[in-house]
C-alpha cells in the first residue's frame, strides 16, 4: 500500500508545486523584461525631447539647426558606444534623421512593423513578445513617438541586446528550481512521514490477521499512534478477536467435554455387549459386527479428543533435525510395512534443519505415513523424501495407492470427510485434520497432489526460519 500511496502523493505535491513555480518563473521573467522596457522608454524620452528641439529649428528656419543636428548625432553615438544599444530617429517614411550605428534600420519584421504603426499613432512600446532565455541572438526593440506641437513627426527606436537581461532571468529561474527542489524534498520527507504515520496501524492490523488466520488466537492490535479513524478499527479488531477466541475456546471444550463424557457410556455399552456374547453362539456375525461399531465408535471420541487438545494446545517449536526426525518415523513404521508387504523406503537429504514442534511433526508424520500405509498394496512402494525448497524443508510422502481424484483432492484433510471408495477401511476421518491441526500451529502445512501413474503425494512443509522472524 505504501508503494501505491506514497508515489500518489509525491504526484499530486509536484504537481501543485510546479503549478505555482510555473507561473512564478514567467512572471519573474516578464518583470525583468519590463524593467529594460521602461529604461529604454526613459531613454526614449529624452531623445525625443533633443528630436523635438531639433525639429522644431529645422521647421522654423532658426539658425544653428545643423549645430543641433550634430549636438543629437553625438548623443546617439555616445549612448550607443556606452550601452550597446542601437538608437535611432526616423521620419514618418521610416528613412533616418539620426541613428547610432549610421547603417542601422527598423527591423523589417512583422513585431517591428506593428511597433513602428503603434508609434506613428502616438502610442508608445510596452509589451514587446517576451524573450527568453534559450532565444540567444533576442534583440528587445522598442519604439516612441516624437510628438511636436501635438503631431507625431517621427519615431525613436532602440534595439537592445538581451544578454544581461537573459542572464538575470536564468538565474532567478535557477533560484526558483532550487526553491522548488527545496521544497520537494520537504514535501517528500513529510509525506513519508504522513504515510508511516497512516499505515504504521494498518500494517500492525494485517499482522495480527494473519497471525489469527494461522491460528495464532491471541494476536492482539496495540491501538496506539495513527488517524483516529484507525485507532477505532484496532479496538473494534481486538474485540472482534475476543469473541472469536471464546466462541473457538467454547467449541473446543464442547467436543472435549463431550467425548470424554461420552467414553464412560460407551465403555459401559461395550461391555454389556460382551457379556451379552457369552450367552450367544461363538461366531455370531451381529455382535462381531456390533463390536467393529463400538471399536470404531471408540476411536472416533479418541479422535475428536485429540482434535480439541491440538486445536487449544500452543506449538513449542524449536530448531529441529528435520532428517533425523523423519528417518526415525520410518525406521518406526518399517516393520508395520514389512508385515504389509510394502516396501517403505526413505530418500533425499539425511540432515536438514526447520523450525517445529518435533511432537507435533513426528504425530504429523505418522499420520500421513499410516494413511500411506494402509491404501498401498502389497508388492508397492511408499516413498518418504525430505528436501530443502527456498524457505522451508519438505518432508514427501508419495505412495502407490488408488489415490484421489481432482475433486476428492479438494475435500482431504476436511474433518470426518472419506472417500466413498474407502468406506471399508479402517480410520475416522479426523487423522490428517489433526496432523494439519498440530502442523500450522507451528507455521507449517499439508498439500496434498497425485502421484503418477497412481497414488497420493503428501508434502509436509515447516519453515527453516522461525516463525515469528518472518
Amino acid at each position: 500500500m505504501r508503494a501505491r500511496l506514497l508515489p500518489l502523493l509525491v504526484i499530486l505535491m509536484a504537481g501543485t508545486l510546479l503549478a505555482l513555480g510555473f507561473p512564478l518563473a514567467v512572471s519573474l521573467a516578464a518583470g525583468q523584461q519590463q524593467r529594460v522596457v521602461v529604461d529604454r522608454i526613459d531613454d526614449s524620452a529624452r531623445f525625443a525631447a533633443l528630436a523635438q528641439f531639433v525639429i522644431d529649428a529645422e521647421s522654423s528656419g532658426a539658425s544653428g539647426a545643423d549645430e543641433r543636428r550634430g549636438t543629437l548625432q553625438r548623443e546617439l553615438a555616445r549612448y550607443q558606444e556606452l550601452y550597446g544599444i542601437r538608437v535611432g530617429i526616423f521620419y514618418r517614411d521610416a528613412s533616418a534623421r539620426a541613428r547610432s550605428p549610421g547603417w542601422w534600420q527598423l527591423p523589417e519584421t512583422a513585431e517591428g512593423q506593428r511597433a513602428f504603426e503603434a508609434a506613428l499613432a502616438g502610442r508608445r512600446s510596452h509589451d514587446p513578445a517576451q524573450v527568453w532565455p534559450w532565444q540567444t541572438d533576442g534583440k528587445l526593440l522598442v519604439i516612441s513617438p516624437v510628438v511636436l506641437d501635438g503631431d507625431v513627426v517621427g519615431v525613436i527606436a532602440t534595439e537592445s541586446p538581451t544578454d544581461l537581461m537573459r542572464g538575470r532571468i536564468l538565474r532567478g529561474w535557477l533560484l526558483i528550481i532550487g526553491g522548488l527542489a527545496a521544497a520537494m524534498l520537504v514535501a517528500f520527507g513529510a509525506a513519508l512521514r504522513l504515510t508511516s504515520w497512516v499505515l504504521k496501524p494498518v500494517r500492525t492490523l494485517d499482522a495480527a490477521a494473519h497471525g489469527i488466520a494461522t491460528g495464532r488466537m491471541n494476536s492482539r492490535v496495540a491501538a496506539a499512534g495513527g488517524p483516529p479513524e484507525l485507532q477505532r478499527l484496532a479496538v473494534s479488531f481486538n474485540e472482534m478477536a475476543d469473541n472469536v477466541e471464546e466462541v473457538l475456546e467454547q467449541q473446543r471444550a464442547f467436543v472435549a467435554d463431550a467425548s470424554h463424557q461420552l467414553r464412560n457410556p460407551l465403555a459401559a455399552l461395550l461391555l454389556r455387549i460382551e457379556l451379552l456374547a457369552l450367552e450367544l453362539p461363538e461366531g455370531n456375525e451381529e455382535i462381531a459386527s456390533v463390536r467393529t461399531e463400538g471399536k470404531r465408535l471408540t476411536q472416533v471420541l479418541d479422535d475428536l479428543l485429540d482434535l480439541a487438545l491440538a486445536e487449544h494446545a500452543s506449538a513449542e517449536i524449536s530448531l529441529t533435525d528435520i532428517g533425523a526426525l523423519t528417518a526415525e518415523r520410518v525406521a518406526a513404521w518399517r516393520p508395520y510395512a514389512e508385515e504389509k508387504g510394502v516396501r517403505l523406503a526413505a530418500t533425499g537429504l539425511g540432515a536438514v534443519t526447520g523450525w517445529a514442534d518435533p511432537i507435533a511433526l513426528s504425530s504429523a508424520l505418522d499420520a500421513v505415513i499410516d494413511n500411506a500405509l494402509k491404501f498401498t498394496p502389497a508388492g508397492e512402494e511408499v516413498e518418504v523424501s525430505v528436501a530443502a525448497a527456498g524457505h522451508s524443508v519438505h518432508v514427501v510422502v508419495a505412495d502407490r495407492g488408488p489415490g484421489l481424484t481432482e475433486e476428492e483432492l479438494l475435500r482431504v484433510g476436511d474433518r470426518f470427510w472419506r472417500s466413498g471408495r474407502h468406506q471399508n477401511v479402517k480410520g475416522s476421518g479426523l487423522g490428517l485434520s489433526i496432523s494439519r491441526t498440530l502442523l500450522a500451529a507451528g507455521g507449517g502445512s499439508l498439500a496434498y497432489e497425485t502421484n503418477p501413474p497412481h497414488g497420493l503425494r503428501v508434502t509436509v512443509a515447516v519453515p527453516r526460519t522461525h516463525p515469528g522472524t518472518g
